[in-house]
């Protein structure tokens, strides 16, 4: 019983790690499929600010706590742990500085907004004439 319970636990870790992966992917290229898309739209700045928000502030992503959870409970240490776990947990956690992330999820949250903004100045003069 102990073994299928490790291999839920490490089935979950799989999925959260990429769920958090296309969440990241959603973030950062979201603007790509939002145009004419209003309701789309709102939820990617909505996404922004909140990538924004989790970036700056002191509150961990919830996808980080439930990864985090799911990982204690499948037994999964650094360099143990299946393959998919090890490799999708690189991309989502890079090896660079705090800082360094950081500054670079708020730059590309900041260029997603200049994006939107852009769209909006350009609606707004159209809808002048």
């Amino acid at each position: 019983m102990e073994g299928n319970g490790a291999a839920f636990y490490d089935t979950a870790v799989i999925l959260v790690l990429s769920l958090h992966l296309a969440w990241i992917l959603w973030v950062i290229l979201g603007a790509l499929w939002t145009r004419g898309r209003r309701w789309l739209t709102v939820f990617h700045i909505v996404s922004l600010v909140w990538g924004i928000v989790v970036e700056m502030g002191p509150w961990d992503c919830p996808l980080t706590l439930a990864e985090q959870f799911f990982q204690r409970r499948a037994g999964v240490v650094p360099y143990r742990g299946s393959f998919l776990i090890h490799y999708l947990g690189a991309v989502v956690y890079p090896n660079l500085s705090v800082l360094l992330l950081t500054v670079c999820g708020v730059i590309v949250c900041a260029v997603n907004l200049l994006i939107y903004l852009r769209r909006w100045l350009a609606w707004r003069k159209m809808a002048r004439r």
